[in-house]
């Protein structure tokens, strides 16, 4: 459930407007391909770009690990109540904390040197990690997560950067082909290895892994990357503010609304953050001079359109995730190893296919591959809310993984590509960096909305849950008695991701036919 181009987009992040590190999947700029060449011939770029592999690995391992070992969470550190958006907020910190600064991390590196960024975000990642893991309250934990998210929001442009303007453009193609290998392996290695730790050693152990490995990373990132040349960069910390601030209002309002009757004060945080996000969008349109985001993007329909579409499709994969887990662990009583090995289908589908899916899509409108992908992901999702009921059989789950990793493979790569194919090269970067702002926002809101939504279904299904004493959601499965409707919350909760990947369909619908393909007849 990981995004490989996602991360690769984020090389973009690195460079403002005319700036000299350009996305991977547009037109590479002269700057970039002199770093390039002032680097190569004393000094082969592949150690470097191994070491940063390390470093990329740990995040995306670090992102889809967690969501096996909530339950196991939830029984450690939060027993006695019977509020699922509690934990949550152990996922959402942390994509809150990740997604804002990524608006001004890429410059940072830039300004101060990819390799001294990487290197900072490296070690609060890692100390971070310690943090969670001795950590004896949830509220520390959801602490030491929001630092851990800022940790990879300064990591996650520089490694790409780094790539951009160490490989000659002849030789970029088998970098990425690397980085996106390690995507597709840590999306299945994640879980599993969550899964295994969380069974063997406990849910600590996923935090605590991280610190061998990031010793490990910075000595060998200190050693083998390259100080590359430093850009002036002007920061707009008052868009920083703004976005933060509107963004938290409105993931607190979302995900909190329910446990608090959505008393009129929730709906006046969401209200307010509505209103400084709008505030926010003025701002960027009257700051001239690189703007977070620079607002004249968004008048190629394609870009437009593509971060609509990345939008619903990192809220469902999110969203769908928590359900999903906890309908596993806790309806039917499977180990976090054996939730994680009913993903396999959708891992392996989605990393086979999805390099043949880039290989059509040079070939064919985008929409031959977006439209039946999204369309097939909301059916998977569909899928499962029919399952999750006692009656079915564990092995059926297989089934809607394997149409689910099959959709994936026609999402990711085609929305990303179809973002930034009609970008000017100077524009290249600041499109990238704000495509993958939108989807972790997008991730942000779906982590929220679903924690509230999940939690209005349990209230609906289990009335007096909480006055009945079985709030003890962790530890095994539930009881008989509150199976069956446990069951039907989390199959209800599954529709929410479904509905929206449907409004993702609708709007791909409206891209142009690119112009590289020749005109119907």
């Amino acid at each position: 459930m990981t995004d490989p181009t996602a991360h690769r987009t984020d090389a973009a992040a690195s460079s403002a407007p005319a700036s000299d590190a350009p996305a991977s999947d547009a037109p590479v700029s002269s700057a970039p391909a002199s770093d390039a060449a002032a680097s190569t011939p004393a000094h082969s770029p592949w150690p470097a770009l191994w070491a940063l592999v390390i470093g990329f690995f740990m995040i995306l391992v670090d992102t889809t690990i967690v969501s096996v070992a909530n339950p196991a969470i939830k029984a450690a550190l939060d027993p006695d109540t019977a509020n699922l958006d509690n934990v949550v907020w152990v996922t959402s910190a942390y994509l809150l904390a990740y997604a804002v600064p990524l608006l001004i991390t890429g410059r940072l590196g830039d300004r101060f040197g990819p390799k001294k960024v990487y290197l900072v975000g490296l070690a609060i990642f890692t100390i971070a990690s310690l943090g969670c893991g001795l950590s004896s309250t949830l509220e520390m934990l959801i602490v030491f997560r929001a630092v851990q998210g800022l940790g990879a929001a300064l990591m996650t442009p520089q490694t790409m950067a780094v790539i951009t303007r160490t490989f000659p453009p002849a030789n970029r193609g088998a970098a990425m082909g690397l980085w996106g290998a390690t995507a597709g392996v840590a999306t299945l290695v994640g879980p599993l290895a969550g899964g295994l730790i969380v069974d063997g050693l406990g849910w600590e152990w996923i935090f605590f892994v991280n610190i061998p490995v990031g010793i490990v990373g910075f000595v060998l990132a200190w050693i083998l990357v390259p100080a590359l040349p430093t850009h002036p960069h002007r920061f707009d910390l008052v868009g920083v503010f703004l976005s933060a601030a509107s963004l938290f209002l409105i993931v607190f309002g979302l995900q909190e609304g329910e446990r608090f009757d959505w008393a009129p004060w929730v709906w006046g945080m969401i209200a307010g953050g509505v209103v400084l996000l709008a505030l926010f969008l003025w701002e960027q349109a009257r700051t001239k001079s690189e703007p977070l985001v620079p607002l004249e993007l968004f008048r190629d329909r394609n870009f437009s359109v593509a971060n609509i579409g990345i939008a619903t499709v990192g809220f469902a994969v999110t969203a769908m995730s928590l359900p999903m887990m906890f309908y596993y662990q806790l309806a039917r009583g499977l180990t976090p190893t054996q939730s994680a090995l009913l993903l396999i289908p959708m891992a392996v589908l989605s990393g086979v296919l999805a390099p043949i899916a880039g290989r059509v899509l040079d070939r064919v409108d985008a929409r031959t591959l977006l439209v039946p992908g999204l369309f097939l992901a909301a059916v998977s999702l569909f899928w499962y809310a029919a399952l999750m009921n006692p009656s079915s059989a564990t092995w059926e789950f297989l089934l809607p993984s394997a149409l689910m990793g099959i959709a994936q493979a026609g999402m990711w790569g085609p929305l990303a590509t179809t973002a930034t194919r009609n970008l000017a090269p100077r524009q290249a970067g600041a499109g990238a960096g704000i495509y993958n702002t939108t989807r972790t926002i997008g991730s942000v809101l779906g982590s929220a909305s679903i924690a509230g939504f999940m939690q209005a279904r349990l209230e609906a299904n289990l009335p007096g849950l909480a006055d009945a004493g079985v709030g003890e959601f962790g530890g095994g499965a539930l009881p008989d008695a509150v199976v069956s409707g446990f069951s039907s919350a989390m199959a209800q909760s599954m529709l929410l991701p479904a509905a929206v990947l449907l409004v993702g369909v609708v709007a791909v619908l409206f891209m142009e036919r690119p112009a590289h393909l020749p005109a119907r007849r």
